[in-house]
């Protein structure tokens, strides 16, 4: 078994451990300007995207704020496979941040001289994507398993989302000639040996997804004689993530009979979730601040619809069939690992700021549990604990100011593989699947207005099966992004 991180679309009624890192994997999205700074904002503090890092960094604040961010952005995708390399792209427009804090001033003496309320939302993932994987002269075929599978078994006591669609489209089947109960398909060179070997053929596979997670955030933050901060945050997720696929592979002069045949998926998942933020900062000299945020794990109720569809063009009958899947659907939870983060912040005079956040995340904590037909996920949550591990997710961030109306910022993170190393496919090493992001951008405030602007540049290494015991496909993804605040301080 091989890991797909957050690529390989999950099957029908088969929740697994790519599903579990799609919902735990988060890649915050908030204001231009923590962006820019790479997000590292666990002790500064004073900006909205801190209530999803650190909540105490709203008590930073010394008046109240209302913030808005639109993004313009293109994803794209080279993928790798078989040795040949196909591009695909999807540009992206979306509103990862709006956020209200009101700031509260005790002037009546006592060492809490400022309490801060914060309500709005924050987007931790965005799935827009586009992929497409195409080879030639593949010597493997996703009907190989299906037959596999389908083994033993009649026609009428198949999967109806996978080998029942096969078998009725004539992709799949048992010749009176042959092994009772054997199933063949018509790439296979030598259909009743142990040496199955199959034509070269061509493959094609395309992959739409979208949606998102987003954050909506209530939060409270205290400060205590501008030296030291104390915040929490209750963050309710909203999930939904969608994905369609289409596999398809064509014959050639060499193959009798077949000709090519199209397998199409649709997923959709829905749910909510909810997490507890507690974090503190603290100022030993005014010059330097540090900070400590947990995350408890997010608590997921999540729902999957689905349903395939399969479609043939054989020179057999018909020779043109189609089949299609129920609608189905299915309940269960997922819980995703508890995050901490440590921080620091150097301030340079009036004219600089230096920051740095590190996050810790166990990853192998990840649990499906509760399915909707009462399947407790034992193999699966097994599997996640063989397959992952724990990182240290780290942060950079700087900001000077020109002068009193305009700054500069700069940005770095890093994410490494969640993969353990020891836990590999028959391809290769795939703990090298790697994030990392560089962010540049600018800062404009005059009175109570303030605009700021960021340019985020990623790149994401990936690897996936194409299908179940496929050799893997590379994705080499680049996301460019431009972020705008808008805000208004009162």
């Amino acid at each position: 078994m091989v890991v797909a991180l957050l690529l390989l679309g999950s099957t029908a009624m088969g929740q697994n451990l790519v599903d579990g890192l799609r919902y735990s994997d988060y890649r915050i999205k908030g204001t231009a300007r923590s962006a820019a700074m790479g997000n590292a904002f666990g002790a500064l503090g004073g900006d909205f995207t801190s209530a999803s890092i650190n909540p105490a960094g709203l008590g930073v604040y010394r008046s109240s704020e209302f913030v808005v961010t639109p993004s313009f952005g293109k994803t794209d995708v080279d993928a790798t496979y078989l040795g040949q390399t196909t591009n695909d792209s999807k540009y992206n427009i979306g509103l990862p941040n709006v956020g209200y804090v009101a700031t509260l001033k005790n002037n009546s003496g006592g060492s809490v001289v400022g309490l801060s309320f914060g309500v709005g939302y924050n987007r931790l993932n965005n799935y827009n994507m586009k992929r497409m994987i195409s080879a030639s002269n593949a010597t493997s075929s996703m009907l190989d398993e299906f037959a596999l599978n389908a083994d033993g078994y009649l026609v009428d006591q198949l999967d109806p989302y996978y080998e029942q669609l096969a078998a009725d489209t004539k992709l799949i089947y048992t010749e009176d000639d042959g092994p009772e109960g054997i199933y063949r398909h018509d790439m296979q060179k030598f259909p009743y040996t142990d040496d199955l070997t199959n034509y070269e053929h061509d493959q094609r596979k395309s992959f739409s997804q979208k949606g998102a997670i987003d954050e909506f955030l209530l939060s409270f933050a205290a400060n205590f004689n501008h030296k030291f901060y104390l915040g929490a945050t209750v963050g309710i997720h909203d999930v939904n993530f969608k994905e369609n696929t289409s596999l398809s592979e064509y014959g050639n002069a060499q193959i009798p009979i077949f000709n090519n045949y199209s397998f199409n998926t649709y997923l959709n998942t829905t749910g909510t979730g909810f997490n507890f933020k507690i974090g503190a900062i603290y100022k030993p000299v005014d010059a330097l601040r540090l900070g400590v945020a947990l995350h408890t794990p997010t608590f997921y109720n999540l729902h999957d619809a689905f349903d395939n569809a399969m479609f043939s063009d054989i020179d057999f009958g018909e020779k043109n069939y189609s089949a299609y899947s129920p609608l189905g659907d299915y309940d269960y939870d997922l819980t995703t690992p508890m995050k901490a983060i440590f921080s620091a912040a150097y301030v340079i005079g009036k004219s600089a700021i230096i920051s740095v956040d590190y996050e810790y995340v166990d990853y192998s904590t990840i649990k499906l549990s509760d399915g909707g037909n009462g399947y407790d996920f034992f193999d699966e949550n097994q599997e996640i604990k063989n397959a992952y591990r724990s990182v240290g997710n780290l942060h950079l961030g700087a900001e000077y100011r020109v002068n009193s109306l305009f700054s500069l910022r700069a940005g770095y993170e890093h994410f490494p593989s969640p993969i353990n190393a020891e836990y590999q496919s028959a391809d290769g090493r795939t703990d090298d699947a790697v994030a990392s992001t560089i962010s540049a951008g600018l800062g404009f405030r005059q009175g109570g207005f303030f605009m700021d602007a960021a340019y985020k540049h990623g790149f994401d290494r990936n690897y996936a099966e194409v299908y179940s015991g496929s050799d893997l496909a590379q994705y080499e993804i680049t996301k460019d992004q431009l972020l705008l605040t808008i805000g208004f301080r009162f």
